[in-house]
């Protein structure tokens, strides 16, 4: 069991993982939406109290005496508690990517020469809040693009090096895309872009390699595996804009833009992770 200090997080409810929006950026005023809600812990509905020590309330949840909401309180609780860790690991293997990752390097290379400037000064780790989405899951994500800040990573959702790389690398290739299509992130005009981008990041990064399905996430399916994990994350991110109707239109939209934004591979000449 880990320290008093750094207890380990429960496993999370599968609902509770979207993959990462592209915009942290507000919603576009084409289209108005509610403010972000966010957790408000009712210890006698949920089971969580706060008020005891966290391994309390870990072996309440792990003897099942606290409710999906409850456990999802618990991780909040730890990432406040973990934040000043979790930043200064995030930082740390973020510098190293940039030294060290073929990855990242070459994007940065390609972002320079379209007139870009990404690197550690405006690559910003910070803990990143769960909020709760009209149908009541809980929306996590892992990291961000912003055309006028940067990249921001979620070093409360980063799971180890790998996955700050893939999460770096997906939303490298969104400013890639953005200086070169100048991409409509926010989907007020048309909701085209933000799919191929989504297709383009998804494909491109590694996130969807057979390793990351199998080992990560426990798929083991063999036939179109990436294709499948690609148009799935990039139907879900879709639906993250303001302007998505539902998953029926994000999956239309998809579909529209699938053959040519799966096969276009630049500023890559094939897919290396």
């Amino acid at each position: 069991m880990a320290s008093t200090s750094s207890p380990p997080s429960p496993p999370s409810p599968p609902q509770s993982q979207p993959p990462p929006p592209s915009d942290p950026s507000p919603a576009s005023s084409t289209q108005p939406s509610q403010p972000p809600r966010y957790l408000e812990n009712d210890p006698k509905r949920t089971g969580y109290d706060p008020s005891l020590a966290w391994y309390f309330n870990y072996f309440r949840i792990l003897t099942g005496n606290v409710t999906r909401e409850g456990v999802e309180h618990y991780r909040e609780d730890r990432y406040k508690a973990n934040e000043a860790r979790d930043c200064a690991r995030c930082e740390t293997d973020r510098d190293w990517l940039f030294q060290h990752s073929p990855v990242v390097r070459f994007l940065q290379e390609k972002t320079a020469a379209l007139n870009g400037d990404l690197g550690p000064h405006n690559v910003i780790c910070r803990r990143c809040p769960g909020r709760i989405a009209e149908d009541g899951t809980v929306v996590r994500q892992t990291g961000g693009f912003s055309p006028e800040h940067g990249i921001l990573l979620c070093a409360n959702e980063i799971r180890d090096r790998s996955h700050l790389e893939d999460t770096l690398a997906h939303e490298m290739v969104h400013a890639w895309d953005h200086l070169r299509w100048k991409v409509d992130w926010m989907g007020g005009m048309d909701l085209k872009h933000a799919a191929c981008t989504e297709i383009r990041a998804s494909m491109l990064s590694g996130e969807c390699r057979w390793t990351r399905e199998t080992i990560t996430r426990g798929n083991w399916t063999l036939t179109q595996q990436f294709q499948n994990c690609v148009r799935m994350r990039a139907i879900q991110s879709v639906m993250n804009r303001p302007t998505c109707k539902d998953d029926v239109q994000a999956t239309k939209v998809v579909n529209q833009v699938w053959g040519s934004c799966f096969n276009d591979k630049r500023p890559f000449e094939e897919i290396y992770r």
